[in-house]
């Protein structure tokens, strides 16, 4: 009797070890997801999280698109960055599962005749074993489907249904709150790009002048390294940076002779007003430091520049990015009234003012941006025309080169180094 009620004991404390390492990965996962809300970082956070949990060899979180009737996955283990899967929401396994709510635990896939083996080929893996599950939103609604593949040691068990289950659970709710947050990304974007837009369309003569701008500082931002929150934050920031020119009258800001000391004072003002205007809108923490940024793309690095006459490394560095972008672009940029400035003319007044206007660690980094991305920028006013094999020779070489090649003459240059700077003329010169 009392090694039977030994024996009951034991198993007992087995049930509760396992209990309580199920409710530890319960509160990892709940914890590891609550702290990513971008949608497609938390799908892939999950499906790692989950085959890994589960002993498995990959997992696919499909959401489901409604309006297209389609189950769809923006990330995948196993795919190509970029590489989607799409497909209707009643084809193969995961469609059976989205369409009735059942829970399917198939230890050979290729014996269900509801398996579609069209994924398989199109990704070049073999599937064995799968678990698929509903995902289920707070009000009960089929929200998408887990599907995880290939038990490393045997089929799905029991256990692992009730364990993904649970994950699921958790898992529908992180969903939600990044899709929510997904939307008032684009709805925040969407205001930043329309007020943008509306400079641009008052201002006829500098058309298009935010948007390279922008694509310039991502540029810069690239060749220097910096990381996505950085980026993004100058992003805005860029698209944004005359937004104060809203604020100066027409007859002032396109006023075609000579400007007054008094024009000239309210000129100035724009970065000023840039500040006042983004001070007013809500930029989440990653976001804050945006109307300083926008605001310091006239000052210079010597102190010489406004509204404020800061120096050096009391301006932003984005705001130092910024200065270079504007003025790359408007020595570059063709008006109604002239046309571009030659390259090496824009080089050496840009070289010129390193150090005084420019900060140097800029100017050097410019340098290292791809020629064909430059031009891209420079014409994306008419990308429909440019020749993708002849860009894509172009991004092979940076802005340094073109600018060495152009100083020392073509005359010493290799066949295929003339090529290229033939080329990169071709469309600055915009003889195309």
């Amino acid at each position: 009797m009392t090694s039977v009620n030994q024996i009951d004991l034991l198993e007992r404390v087995r049930q509760l070890e396992e209990e309580n390492a199920r409710l530890q990965v319960l509160l990892h996962i709940a914890q590891s997801l609550q702290e990513e809300l971008e949608l497609d970082k938390l799908l892939l956070k999950m499906m790692e999280e989950v085959a890994h949990i589960l002993h498995a060899d990959r997992c696919t979180v499909f959401l489901l698109d409604e309006e297209k009737n389609e189950l769809w996955s923006i990330v995948a283990m196993g795919l190509k960055k970029g590489q989607q899967i799409r497909f209707p929401a009643n084809k193969g396994i995961a469609g059976y599962v989205a369409q009735t709510g059942e829970v399917l635990n198939i230890p050979d896939a290729y014996k269900d005749p509801r398996f579609n083996p069209e994924i398989d080929k199109k990704t070049g893996y073999r599937t064995r074993c799968m678990l698929t599950m509903p995902l289920r939103n707070k009000m009960h609604d089929i929200i998408g489907v887990f599907q995880v593949l290939n038990k490393k040691d045997g089929p799905f068990t029991r256990e692992d249904e009730e364990l993904l289950d649970a994950i699921s659970q958790i898992a529908a709710t992180a969903i939600e709150n990044a899709q929510l947050y997904e939307d008032q990304v684009k709805s925040f974007n969407s205001f930043i790009e329309t007020l943008s837009t509306t400079l641009d369309a008052r201002d006829y003569i500098t058309a298009g002048h935010s948007r390279r701008v922008t694509l310039y500082t991502l540029a810069l931002s690239d060749a220097l390294g910096l990381d996505e929150d950085t980026r993004e934050e100058l992003r805005y920031a860029a698209l944004l940076h005359d937004i104060g020119k809203l604020g100066i009258p027409e007859s002032v800001l396109f006023k075609a002779g000579k400007l007054t000391d008094e024009e000239y004072a309210l000129i100035k003002s724009h970065p000023q007003i840039t500040r006042e205007i983004l001070n007013k809108i809500y930029f989440h923490k990653k976001l804050r430091n945006v109307p300083e940024i926008a605001a310091t793309h006239h000052e210079r690095v010597d102190g010489k520049g406004y509204p404020d006459g800061l120096k050096n490394g009391e301006i932003p560095f984005g705001g130092r990015m910024l200065c270079l972008a504007d003025v790359f672009d408007a020595l570059t940029s063709r008006r109604q009234y002239r046309d571009r400035e030659p390259l090496e003319k824009v080089w050496q007044l840009i070289e010129k003012d390193s150090g005084t206007a420019f900060d140097p660690k800029c100017v050097e980094a410019f340098k290292m941006i791809p020629a064909g991305r430059i031009i891209e920028i420079m014409e994306q006013d008419r990308a429909q025309d440019l020749i993708e094999e002849e860009i894509e020779k172009l991004y092979a070489v940076p802005l340094e080169k073109i600018l060495e090649w152009k100083t020392n003459g073509a005359s010493n240059l290799s066949p295929e180094d003339r090529e290229l700077l033939e080329l990169f003329d071709k469309y600055y010169e915009r003889r195309y």
